[in-house]
């Protein structure tokens, strides 16, 4: 034993001694005053702000797999880790607060600018340490519970055979979609997440919403938010010291957030105390009233809707928006799924069940396959609350770590055959510890779509769920096609195609 344990320190102390220093760590070289922020100036600059996913993968085909931007006005160190099993050990090791780099402009807005609205418990999105933990704790049961998130399948349903209908009335005497269609999309996101977030119909989905309409403002507003950040963040953030133009507006969108929320929180509030008077069953109470039962703070309740509205909306629109375009550019995936969904649903106008989606074994693995291929949002990131040995790098506390799963996931070290599309290699296996020379392996720290462990995606099941009634609904009875040149990803926020989504939309016979 005695033998043992001094092997163990032997061998610990020679680990450490080939240790390298944070200092070489490979990367661009900042330079005097301006860093590496010149990199991402307009002209002069390397890098595009709008082409993060390309930065990505030239940073690790240029220095590996692990890469240092320092320098970066404002902002601490970034370090980009490309290898799934540095990933997987950094990820396992974490405790029951890990701190998630998150958007500077949003935790200014919630711990300055209104501080006396968001208090000690700010939410869920940039936010970190004991508040973040116990307000997700307050949320997350109902919002998880299998049980609570079946409960939406109906109104889901029907707000997507709204949209359907509405997709129908749009298309023009070719059978396509207009060439906004992506804000329509983004109308029926919106419209899922004020049912499940605020107990309310919108009405994103009437037909000639006027561009002044509380609906589309809503969209306007979080498209601002989201897809600001970037300017507001990787360029010079003067912002921070003199308040600029954008910032003034990135201002204004949050606080029209706020009470658009807050209106809607009351009205729940109201009917819910109706409820009360009149001894309705627990299990008629929707998610904001169990939270609101729970809390009886409706402050609690508008912070964890602003929260969803504001990453949910962009997130889950750019995801089908990626989603469509990969069912109308592969027809033999497309057929593959309807022939799944015409055994499940043999009448399609059946209304949907649990039992139904949960059969929807190709249709998920699809899913699946797009966001490993096609990542919607492009990495996870942790802030290293300890000095860390990272592929024999010594890297310190405070370093903001990038982990790019739009790299990772299409990587052979970590996926089989990772350049080809398929979906099967996500249908289960009664092997569970295949590995790399499996024709279907796939590292399960490759590709995140929503994150991992204490700080993964509170909304996943809800997306989860819009997404599938969407695409099952609309390819069981219709046929998507694109004919037109290859669209190319990019990001604003999101990655997804960049151009007109003027899918054309097929009855199918059965």
């Amino acid at each position: 034993s005695c033998i043992r344990r001094c092997s163990n320190v032997a061998l610990q102390q020679e680990a450490l001694s080939n240790v390298r220093p944070y200092s070489e760590v490979p990367g661009p070289r900042p330079i005097p005053i301006l860093g590496n922020t010149w990199r991402f100036f307009p002209i002069i600059g390397q890098y595009k702000l709008c082409d993060v996913a390309t930065l990505s993968r030239t940073l690790y085909e240029k220095y590996g797999t692990l890469v240092k931007m320092a320098g970066l006005m404002g902002r601490p160190d970034l370090v980009f880790v490309y290898d799934a099993d540095e990933a997987e050990k950094i990820f396992r090791q974490e405790g029951d607060t890990p701190y998630r780099p998150s958007m500077p402009c949003l935790v200014k807005y919630k711990s300055e600018v209104r501080k006396e609205f968001f208090g000690q418990l700010p939410g869920v999105i940039g936010v970190h340490g004991e508040p973040w933990r116990i307000f997700r704790t307050k949320v997350q049961k109902p919002i998880l519970q299998p049980s609570v998130v079946r409960m939406y399948i109906p109104p889901i349903e029907r707000i997507t055979e709204e949209f359907i209908e509405r997709m129908i009335n749009l298309r023009d005497e070719s059978e396509e979609m207009p060439a906004d269609f992506d804000n329509e999309i983004h109308k029926w996101s919106l419209e899922c997440i004020g049912q499940v977030a605020l107990d309310v119909r919108l009405g994103c989905l009437e037909s000639n919403l006027s561009s002044d309409s509380e609906p589309q403002q809503i969209i306007n507003a979080a498209k601002f938010a989201l897809r600001n950040v970037a300017e507001l963040e990787l360029k010079a953030p003067y912002w921070r010291y003199i308040p600029t133009p954008l910032w003034y507006r990135y201002i204004n969108n949050m606080d029209f957030f706020r009470k658009v929320c807050m209106k809607y929180i009351n009205l729940a509030l109201t009917d819910l105390e109706k409820k009360l008077s009149s001894k309705t069953s627990k299990y008629d109470y929707s998610l904001l009233e169990r939270v609101l039962l729970k809390e009886r703070d409706p402050k609690i309740a508008c912070i964890l809707a602003l929260d969803l509205i504001l990453v949910g909306i962009d997130t889950i629109s750019m995801a089908v928006c990626s989603m469509l375009y990969q069912l109308a550019t592969r027809q033999k995936e497309q057929e593959k799924i309807h022939e799944e969904l015409k055994k499940l649903l043999p009448d399609p106008t059946i209304k949907l069940t649990s039992s139904h989606l949960e059969q929807m074994h190709y249709l998920r693995a699809f899913i699946k396959e797009v966001f490993r291929m096609y990542s919607t949002v492009i990495g996870n990131g942790r802030m290293l609350l300890e000095d860390m040995v990272i592929s024999g790098y010594h890297v310190p506390k405070g370093v903001h770590l990038v982990f790019p799963s739009i790299v990772t996931g299409s990587l052979p070290d970590y996926v089989s055959n990772p350049t080809e599309f398929k979906p099967s290699r996500w249908l289960k296996s009664s092997d569970n510890k295949r590995t790399i020379s499996d024709t279907d392996y796939v590292h399960p720290f490759a590709s995140l779509p929503y994150g991992y462990g204490a700080r993964m995606c509170l909304g996943r099941r809800f997306a989860d769920l819009e997404m599938q009634i969407l695409m099952a609904k609309l390819i069981r009875s219709y046929k998507l096609e694109y004919n037109y040149e290859p669209l190319e990803y990019k990001v604003t926020f999101m990655y997804a195609p960049e151009g007109e989504l003027k899918f054309k939309l097929t009855q199918r016979d059965g």
